[in-house]
């Protein structure tokens, strides 16, 4: 006979039914859900759309939401200014009913980035295209260190 703590747990239909419904409303957002701090989209999302609706333009509602993401953003790197307008996005998309009339002003997050032809416009920051001169040495292919850095 095997002794009694040895023996497997038998366990009831009901038992299991309420251990389920349990962790699909922690799943869900039921009630048995954590309550999770706001991300930084969802704040920036916040100001962006709160300010709007109030009456204020695109780039005094962008500045004061891109400034709180970038305080608010626990990563070692600077967050972008286009990570940042995709944040706010994905915070009105995810929660229409928490950005009520908010989905009209996100394209203005955009336009400013984006060209008529749907191009991103080149900026200073990228990498710069330096010109290249002959070289003294013809047919070996480089230039050298005088003629690259002007010395």
């Amino acid at each position: 006979m095997v002794p009694r703590s040895l023996r497997p747990l038998r366990l009831g239909p009901s038992f299991l039914a309420m251990m389920v419904g349990m962790g699909t409303a922690g799943l869900t957002g039921g009630p048995g859900a954590l309550a999770q701090p706001e991300s930084p989209g969802v704040k920036g999302a916040q100001v962006y759309c709160y300010m709007r609706s109030s009456g204020n333009s695109h780039e005094v509602s962008w500045t004061a939401a891109y400034s709180l993401i970038k305080r608010q953003s626990a990563s070692m790197f600077k967050t972008s200014p286009t990570h940042a307008a995709v944040m706010i996005t994905e915070a009105v998309v995810q929660n229409p009913n928490t950005f009520p009339n908010c989905g009209r002003y996100l394209g203005d997050l955009y336009s400013s980035r984006v060209s008529s032809k749907g191009e991103v416009p080149t900026t200073s920051e990228g990498p710069t295209a330096l010109p290249v001169q002959p070289s003294s040495q013809a047919g070996q292919g480089g230039m050298t260190r005088g003629e690259r850095f002007g010395n």
